[in-house]
């Protein structure tokens, strides 16, 4: 201006932190609503992916969704729709398209004030909306539902403890790099003989390596080998509960 006006004064009056070192860039500058709109689509996705986690989860019965947040099959009276995480999942692509339409409209423009500029607003409001609800909706259903252990057991398989198999041997001073190919030759084994992996005889183990021993068959144990894995964000109960404390501990400072 020409008028001497003080902004400095003006900001500290206005609680603002402080003054645009340019004018015309500041006339223009849209990066706080696009970095708005990136964290938005960012914290949508990994809603999105917890979503899809539940919703599978949800098809072999391991978790039973709330009515509040679930409906009916018009056809089937035995099937439950996770209408609410579906809807969740689709969110975060809308998000997306909202952090890459207005990126896409501001790479074309000259600096300074340009009326293109005015669409920033749909899709800001749009995203405070739409997240502010999604937050709301991923807390209902997680408070709400509940967890079938019989059912999350029977999704299980052997196969999933083919490197337990090879971390057996790590234990017993064998590298890795050769375990690796000797847990894939028992798998290879299994898939020939139509057989389950952890139905593999002592024998037959040992024709494929000789140095498993007795104690291999402990390995086909789900338990011992989730509580293995303990170091941090390992899948032990210790580190898992450390990981619960953290998220408690971060969330109680915002």
């Amino acid at each position: 201006n020409a008028f001497g006006v003080d902004r400095e004064f003006l900001a500290r009056e206005l609680g603002f932190d402080g003054v645009t070192s340019n004018s015309i860039d500041a006339t223009c500058d849209r990066d706080f609503v696009v970095e708005f709109l990136m964290w938005n689509t960012m914290l949508l996705t990994h809603l999105s992916q917890l979503a899809e986690d539940l919703i599978i989860t949800n098809l072999l019965k391991g978790v039973t969704i709330d009515d509040a947040y679930a409906t009916g099959s018009s056809l089937m009276p035995q099937k439950k729709n996770p209408d609410a995480l579906e809807l969740l999942r689709g969110k975060a692509g809308i998000a997306l398209g909202r952090a890459v339409g207005l990126t896409a409209t501001l790479k074309g423009l000259p600096r300074a004030y340009n009326k293109d500029l005015q669409e920033d607003k749909i899709p800001l409001f749009e995203g405070v909306d739409t997240v502010k609800d999604c937050l709301a909706i991923a807390t209902g259903v997680i408070a709400t539902m509940k967890l079938n252990p019989e059912m999350l057991m029977k999704a299980l398989c052997p196969e999933m403890l083919a490197t337990d198999l090879a971390d057996y041997l790590v234990r017993k001073g064998v590298p890795f790099r050769e375990t690796h190919h000797i847990s894939g030759a028992c798998v290879r084994l299994a898939e020939e003989s139509n057989v389950s992996i952890d139905t593999l005889t002592l024998e037959q183990l040992q024709n494929i390596d000789s140095r498993f021993g007795e104690d291999v068959m402990d390995v086909w144990d789900y338990e011992v080998s989730v509580e293995r894995k303990n170091s941090i964000g390992g899948t032990a109960r210790s580190s898992v509960q450390k990981q619960i404390d953290d998220c408690l501990a971060y969330a109680a400072t915002l």
